[in-house]
C-alpha cells in the first residue's frame, strides 16, 4: 500500500503563478522594494471581502491575509513574503493589486541620492554647537 500525501506534506495546493494569474510584475510600474512598508488604508473595507474593489481581478485568500496583517501594523514586503510563505515576486504582485484598489498604502524607502549630504549635516551640527 502506498502512502498518500496529507495536508502540509503535499505542499501548496495552489501554485504561486495561479495566485497572480500568471502576472510576474507589479502593475504599479515601479518595483516594490523589499523594505517598502505596506499599511492597510482605514477605508472601512472588510478584509474578508476585497473582491468588491479589486478592479475585476479575482481575489485570493492571500489578499485578505495581507490586509489583515497590515491592519495591525505596517509590514515590509519581505516580512509579508516570509509570513505568507510565498515568493517575494508573488507578494509584490498581490500588494500591487491592493495598491491599485486603494486598500493599502506603500511607504518606499528614501533613495540614497535624496538623503542629505553628510557635509551639510556636519555643518548644521557645528552651527548648533556654536550657539
Amino acid at each position: 500500500m502506498t502512502e498518500g500525501w496529507f495536508d502540509d506534506d503535499a505542499g501548496p495546493v495552489v501554485r504561486p503563478y495561479a495566485m497572480t494569474r500568471g502576472r510576474t510584475r507589479a502593475s504599479t510600474g515601479e518595483p516594490l522594494d523589499l523594505i517598502a512598508l505596506v499599511t492597510a488604508e482605514p477605508a472601512g473595507q472588510d478584509p474578508e471581502a476585497p473582491e468588491a474593489v479589486l478592479a475585476g481581478r479575482a481575489p485570493v485568500p492571500e489578499h485578505a491575509e495581507i490586509l489583515r496583517r497590515c491592519r495591525r501594523t505596517s509590514e515590509s514586503v519581505a516580512e509579508l513574503a516570509t509570513g505568507l510563505d510565498l515568493p517575494v515576486g508573488v507578494v509584490r504582485v498581490l500588494v500591487s493589486d491592493l495598491l491599485d484598489a486603494g486598500l493599502v498604502r506603500v511607504s518606499r524607502p528614501v533613495p540614497p541620492a535624496r538623503l542629505p549630504d553628510e557635509n551639510i549635516l556636519r555643518e548644521v551640527i557645528d552651527g548648533l554647537r556654536a550657539l
